[in-house]
């Protein structure tokens, strides 16, 4: 069962930064079929400028507080580029299964992906602590 990416809102600006990332680095996502999976979040999600983007969807920068369905306590994480210097919390990387799984749902919605073993893990969205763009930075 392959996630839905339709449903996905994401800045104009990180939309344009993603794919500059996968064009300049074919390989950094991973498998051809991985990369293929953020192409596909990447054409089918709606795209608004940063300042209109919503202060619960999750953007590049954003820290999340996930509860996976196991019912262990909540974890932060923060969506980061490769190479992103060290941040406060634990980064996960965009170009992960699991980042881009995260990327342009919102507080409330359950992410879904599949390990490179074949298991499907998912975990919910509890709430954002940082969005760089409700913080005013719209520039991430």
């Amino acid at each position: 069962m392959k996630p839905q990416v339709n449903a996905r809102l994401l800045t104009e600006l990180d939309h344009v930064r993603l794919s500059k990332l996968l064009e300049r680095d074919p390989g950094l996502a991973g498998s051809s079929a991985d990369r293929e999976s953020l192409e596909e979040l990447l054409d089918f999600a709606d795209l608004v400028p940063s300042a209109q983007i919503p202060p619960d969807v999750v953007t590049m920068g954003s820290t999340v507080v996930l509860r996976d369905a196991d019912g262990e306590a909540p974890r932060e994480v923060r969506l980061s580029y490769p190479g992103d210097t060290p941040a406060e919390v634990p980064k996960l990387s965009v170009l992960s299964r699991a980042g881009w799984a995260l990327l342009g749902l919102r507080v409330g919605d359950v992410a879904s992906w599949q390990t490179p073993t074949g298991d499907w893990r998912s975990t919910r969205i509890e709430a954002l602590s940082h969005q760089p763009e409700a913080s005013g930075d719209l520039t991430g």
